[in-house]
């Protein structure tokens, strides 16, 4: 396990956080005392996704599946804009 004083800790902290982030842990010393040390954290786990999670949370109106009025559809299609402009 590499040791750093104070000094060099500060100077290269950069590369001491990517070493650490890497799995490598590092002791920081006051002179030949080690006062500390720089070790990687646990990787967190990737969130799981729950099928269902929102049921009974979120409705919809029954005018949702209904088509859309025939205006409605055509400005969603490209069609004129609401000034009447292309």
């Amino acid at each position: 396990m590499p040791v750093y004083t104070i000094h060099q800790a500060k100077t290269q902290l950069s590369r001491l956080i990517a070493q650490a982030g890497e799995g490598e842990e590092v002791i920081i010393a006051r002179g030949n005392t080690p006062v500390a040390l720089l070790a990687p954290l646990p990787k967190p786990e990737p969130a799981r996704r729950t099928f269902g999670a929102f049921k009974g949370r979120v409705s919809l109106d029954e005018r949702f599946f209904e088509p859309l009025p025939d205006q409605a559809l055509e400005d969603w299609e490209g069609g004129s804009a609401p000034d009447g402009k292309p």
